[in-house]
């Protein structure tokens, strides 16, 4: 991968058309990249800086696809929640901020800067490595797995609103409340959805065993990480080999598996889903 090589830090600069900006923290990264914070950075090729880094995604003159890293994310995390208001704002980063230019993009991204060529990567000779390109999410495996995650941490209410609680903790089952899961079908933009699966899943206790693991032993940053949700709740993503579960602390929990494609499996509150998710919430990683 590329690093502060100057001619790549160059070409990138020269009238780079800023398409979209992302932040690269233990908070808040593209999950898409990894399970955690330290496999994000080691896709992109980089250190995991504790401060996290901005990534300005662009076109240069020529039309090449370009990755700028920058370590001011202040200046990023400000761009973006401007954007997100449907404000203007000129991302423009000093040169002195800039630790990378990586040939191509990590992420997918729809649109392209008027009035030069269509994207395209870098010409090899002005690029310090193979240029980078978004994970297959074509089919379901890890990638898929964790963006159909972000999806239903951002429709929560949605994905809530399709289950009736006595569908999953069904009196009488032979399984606890923490155990019982059911296939459910989510909003259609999520692509995710199954028929119901036997209380008792062993994907589940599997899920439920390593995320206790997790506050015995804290895991790699960013496994684990609480964002803002409704009133005093917050919403929690957990990640593991396989495995993505996202919750509410004051709520059920949704898990994800690589094994079983497509499926979304709720997990009950029970007695000691509360627990865990407290627990699980004291060591997660908040941003700033």
């Amino acid at each position: 991968m590329a690093g502060t090589d100057e001619e790549a830090v160059a070409a990138a600069d020269d009238a780079l058309y800023v398409l979209t900006a992302v932040l690269l923290t233990p908070a808040q990264f593209p999950s898409v990249l990894g399970d955690d914070y330290p496999e994000a950075c080691t896709a992109l090729g980089l250190a995991p800086r504790a401060d996290g880094y901005g990534l300005v995604l662009g076109q240069d003159g020529e039309g090449a696809r370009w990755t700028v890293v920058i370590d001011d994310v202040s200046l990023v995390a400000v761009a973006i929640a401007s954007w997100d208001c449907g404000m203007e704002y000129d991302l423009s980063p000093d040169e002195r901020t800039v630790v990378a230019a990586l040939p191509g993009w990590p992420l997918a991204v729809a649109v392209a800067a008027p009035g030069v060529p269509a994207p395209h990567d870098p010409d090899p000779e002005t690029a310090d490595g193979p240029p980078l390109s978004p994970p297959d999410t074509s089919v379901w495996g890890p990638a898929q797995r964790r963006l159909g995650a972000d999806e239903i941490a951002l429709q929560w209410a949605a994905w809530r609103g399709q289950l009736d609680d006595d569908e999953f903790l069904a009196p009488g089952d032979g399984a606890t409340s923490d155990e019982a899961s059911a296939g459910v079908d989510g909003p259609e933009q999520s692509g995710t959805g199954g028929a119901r699966t036997p209380a008792g899943h062993g994907g589940i206790r599997r899920v439920l065993a390593e995320a206790h693991a997790y506050v015995a032993s804290p895991p790699p940053l960013g496994r684990v990480r609480s964002s803002f949700a409704p009133g005093e709740a917050r919403t929690l993503r957990a990640d593991g080999p396989g495995w993505s579960m996202v919750a509410r602390t004051d709520d059920i929990a949704f898990v994800l598996l690589d094994d079983e494609p497509g499926e979304v499996l709720p997990v009950g509150r029970g007695r000691e889903l509360p627990r865990l998710l407290e627990a699980l919430d004291k060591m997660a990683v908040r941003p700033s």
